[in-house]
């Protein structure tokens, strides 16, 4: 299965971390970053105040570059089923037996939280945002080809509050379903789950290599994930095979 995941420069780390515990877990795991250079059919303005991204249609911050480009994906890939996860995510299991809840009902399939953040900030100090199904959008199984994603035009991209994407408005309720709860466990957050049903960790308060939550609930598996990407990579140089 193909997973576009979420991308931000400021996130480089996180997204090696994703992506190897992805690939290891799962080795026909293709990984697609969402770099917004390369989305043209994203046009919609970003702006930059100080250290924060700003939406102005939306008047709202933006924690992270790919705030919106999740939304893409169905321009991206017109037939079967494609995952979109947040990069601050730690695979325990292979995403592709998401497919064994694959319904072809459904336009997408995602955790329904129920989050009502008590935070005011996040990750390395961005603000911290309530919304309508919030955190629904940060693992999204989409069934690309289903007719519902018509109504999701680019004029809807581009120009609609990120509040509405994020709550699939172009989607009836019951065009929306429902994934077990252990492949969007919200680290620190979610009431917590036995080992044998936590299949995908989303730390979206914060990864374990940001300031103030180096300790954070499941912070030794992130942590052990890192290693190995950092093995990886200094292997690779040893035998020449690096980038240069």
């Amino acid at each position: 299965m193909n997973v576009y995941m979420g991308w931000d420069p400021r996130e480089q780390v996180a997204y090696d971390v994703a992506r190897h515990s992805m690939c290891r877990h799962g080795p026909n795991t293709v990984v697609y970053p969402l770099r917004l250079a390369e989305l043209p059919m994203l046009t919609r303005p970003i702006e930059r105040r100080g250290t924060q991204l700003w939406c102005p249609i939306s008047e709202a911050p933006m924690a992270t570059e790919f705030a919106v480009s999740r939304f893409c994906v169905p321009f991206l890939q017109r037939k079967g089923w494609a995952l979109f996860c947040d990069c601050d995510v730690l695979a325990f299991d292979d995403v592709n037996r998401l497919m064994e809840s694959a319904d072809e009902r459904y336009a997408v399939m995602v955790v329904k939280h129920n989050s009502q953040p008590t935070e005011t900030t996040k990750m390395d100090g961005q603000v911290q945002t309530a919304y309508s199904r919030k955190n629904w959008s940060s693992v999204v199984l989409w069934n690309c080809e289903h007719p519902a994603h018509q109504r999701l035009t680019l004029t809807a991209l581009n120009a609609w509050p990120g509040r509405d994407l994020h709550a699939f408005k172009w989607l009836h309720d019951y065009e929306i379903g429902e994934l077990p709860r252990g492949w969007n466990y919200l680290v620190g957050v979610s009431q917590p789950l036995p080992a044998f049903m936590l299949h995908l960790a989303h730390y979206t308060l914060g990864t374990p290599n940001m300031a103030g939550y180096e300790h954070c609930e499941l912070a030794d598996d992130w942590i052990r994930e890192l290693a190995m990407v950092e093995a990886t990579c200094l292997c690779s140089m040893n035998s020449g095979g690096g980038d240069g």
